[in-house]
């Protein structure tokens, strides 16, 4: 039996360039998807969040170039907290899996991976 599941995903931006961070988030979208073996029917809403340093381009608007924009998508300004990791977007990912929650593979790439240096590869 499926149940809803949140998986989480991180990566970093070297500068605020809309096809830089569009590539990269197509990179981190598609290494959510292929390490976990979602396919894009199981996928219920995707929500990002950016840092405000990063004002180039809504990252919604990258996983719409690989096929999602059937999937309800959202952007969201991150907390700006002293100290935080700059040039980050973060996505929550809602999906129904047979997965027990602890076998979800989160992602961190780049600098992000600071993150959560808790998760295998």
């Amino acid at each position: 039996m499926s149940s809803v599941r949140a998986l989480r995903g991180a990566t970093t931006v070297d500068v605020d360039d809309a096809e830089h961070l569009s590539d990269r988030v197509v990179e981190l979208v598609g290494e959510m998807l292929e390490r976990n073996g979602i396919e894009h029917d199981s996928l219920i809403s995707i929500i990002f969040t950016a840092t405000e340093d990063l004002t180039s381009t809504f990252p919604a608007t990258a996983a719409r170039r690989i096929g999602l924009g059937d999937v309800p998508l959202i952007c969201a300004r991150e907390l700006s907290i002293e100290g935080s990791m700059p040039r980050c977007v973060r996505v929550m990912m809602h999906l129904e899996s047979d997965v027990d929650r602890k076998d979800l593979r989160h992602v961190y790439l780049h600098d992000a991976r600071t993150l959560r240096d808790d998760l295998p590869e």
